[in-house]
């Protein structure tokens, strides 16, 4: 289904960036993993090893050098990119005024500065090619507001607006952007660790991986805007 397309996948080194990009290799897809540690190299080993086309990065998204260099890697290796996933994200939880002025920038500057650097690297490319598909994993607290999640869900907002903005920029040439908007997902988030009891319910990272493989392979012609999904068990507003 994404037969020699590249994607590339931010925030790869496990938890829904592994999911995501094991799920696009499966589709056929060749993978430019993109992590901030050297664990990304690891991962990469264990793709190969299931016999994906892998190319690991190790860059800070949030770094404009570092950017540059994984999307100049990434052409030289396969030539083209057809699909961005900007899966990269950190979060904290704590009432506003525990916040420190380090905890906003950080979480700005990975979840919104990095989704507009990677975006933005790709964007003329893709205009040139006029085809492309620009994902960004967001989160239902993009589109309703939570106690203890003031400035994780600004974040998100910002998100929102930026690639609400973006599709709209894009459209005319053939490039679809979309959000990925879960609630609650077993996963590492918030140095959390996966699979606790009280998760059981919770979304699974494959689950956001089918999600991203509905968006990247939708065909030519339509667009997935945006897709919201949560666990039965969670209670949430309309939205």
């Amino acid at each position: 289904m994404l037969k020699n397309k590249t994607a590339v996948v931010t925030g790869a080194t496990r938890g829904c960036g592994k999911a995501i990009a094991e799920k696009l290799g499966t589709l056929g897809a060749k993978l430019a993993i993109v992590g901030s540690s050297d664990g990304i190299f690891k991962t990469g080993e264990e793709l190969k090893a299931k016999g994906f086309d892998v190319l690991a990065i190790k860059a800070d998204v949030t770094n404009e050098a570092d950017v540059a260099e994984l999307f100049k890697q990434t052409f030289e290796a396969f030539g083209n990119i057809d699909i961005l996933v900007n899966n990269a994200g950190v979060g904290q939880f704590k009432l506003a005024e525990e916040h420190s002025l380090a905890d906003f920038q950080k979480m700005f500057e990975v979840n919104v500065q990095g989704v507009f650097l990677c975006s933005t690297a790709v964007v003329p490319h893709m205009k040139e090619r006029k085809e492309g598909t620009i994902i960004t994993i967001s989160s239902d607290v993009g589109r309703r507001t939570i106690a203890n999640g003031s400035v994780y869900t600004a974040t998100k907002y910002a998100v929102q607006g930026f690639s609400g903005s973006l599709a709209q920029e894009l459209r005319e040439f053939g490039v679809r952007v979309g959000t990925v908007n879960p609630g609650a997902i077993d996963t590492y988030f918030a140095d959390s660790e996966q699979g606790l009891d009280f998760k059981e319910d919770w979304l699974k990272v494959d689950d956001i991986a089918e999600a991203v493989a509905y968006m990247a392979s939708a065909p030519k012609h339509m667009v997935v805007d945006e897709i919201m999904l949560h666990p039965l068990s969670q209670e949430y507003p309309n939205v």
